[in-house]
């Protein structure tokens, strides 16, 4: 699937050029042969890959990902989102999804940056910022957006900080600042205002998702989910599902999913273990569940990441 046929996509990327080539080059200058590099900026991790990467479990925290080269597929429960160089990435709340990254070569490869968002710090931008015609129509809590040459000024300017550590602690937080504006006032940023202003219903689906995650290992019924949040049940469900694309106990499902296969790669626990402490009963339930989300029977599955080195460890 091209992303770059519109008129508006190539518009923006000529815009961008420049900045992009000086971004992939900072970006594969830092990172060297790795595949992703945490950097000394809080938040800020650098991604590179050589290769097509087959759809992959990755749980995303709130965050904005942008692409220098290359181009990737989200998966989020019965929606799909592509994304590249004209496009950002904005996730609004954690959020269990399938990944894979479809232009990818050892010539020209996969390159973007990913900065997780800081919701309170959205917040106070939010008390400053003039909503007028910017009234939210709801939707999903992963969107994607024009990634304009404002947004990449700004991400090229943080990149920089790298080579001048003396100034992380004080101007990181102020670019960072200033992309969550630009991101808050972006076509994409409609749900993200809606997650961080208090009393909404995009706010308390967030609260919801906050508890489900913290709590994903024992049973829940989801009227004690609505009462905990201060919904009603269909509303909830409404709202959940609009969100996230999944009811809450999907969601629920995929975190356990997403935790035991973690379990199984980092600490090496078997199929059985690993689906008992996440919270299964069944084994074989787990086992069924486990192939039906991820294409693949648990063991095969992990070897095979492992065997391919898609595996990235994100923690529930």
């Amino acid at each position: 699937m091209d992303l770059r046929e519109s008129a508006g996509n190539r518009e923006l990327r000529e815009a961008t050029a420049s900045a992009r080539a000086r971004l992939a080059q900072t970006i594969e200058k830092k990172i060297g042969s790795l595949e992703e590099l945490h950097t000394d900026i809080a938040g800020l991790t650098l991604v590179r890959r050589d290769r097509p990467i087959p759809p992959t479990p990755y749980l995303y925290e709130p965050s904005l990902a942008m692409v220098a080269q290359g181009a990737k597929h989200v998966v989020l429960g019965d929606s799909s989102l592509w994304y590249d160089e004209s496009h950002f990435l904005l996730t609004s709340m954690n959020l269990p999804t399938i990944t894979r990254v479809v232009e990818a070569t050892p010539e020209r490869p996969y390159l973007s940056m990913v900065l997780k968002l800081d919701l309170a710090v959205a917040r106070e931008i939010m008390t400053d910022l003039d909503v007028t015609g910017m009234e939210t129509s709801g939707g999903a809590a992963m969107a994607v957006g024009p990634a304009t040459p404002e947004m990449f000024d700004g991400v090229e300017r943080l990149l920089t900080l790298l080579d001048r550590p003396a100034e992380i602690p004080i101007m990181s937080g102020l670019i960072r600042r200033e992309l969550l504006f630009r991101v808050l006032t972006s076509p994409a940023g409609e749900r993200l205002r809606q997650i961080v202003r208090m009393g909404t219903d995009g706010n308390r689906i967030a609260r919801a998702v906050a508890w489900l995650r913290e709590h994903f290992r024992s049973p829940f019924k989801v009227a004690e989910l609505a009462e905990h949040c201060r919904m009603g049940v269909s509303t909830l469900h409404h709202h959940f599902k609009l969100m996230t694309a999944m009811s809450p106990l999907q969601f629920q499902k995929n975190l356990r999913l997403h935790e035991a296969r973690r379990l199984m790669m980092c600490e090496d626990l078997d199929a059985t273990s690993a689906a008992i402490e996440v919270g299964y009963e069944s084994v074989t339930q787990f086992n069924r569940e486990y192939r039906r989300l991820f294409g693949a029977p648990p063991i095969g599955h992990v070897r095979s990441l492992i065997g391919d080195g898609s595996f990235s460890p994100m923690q529930i």
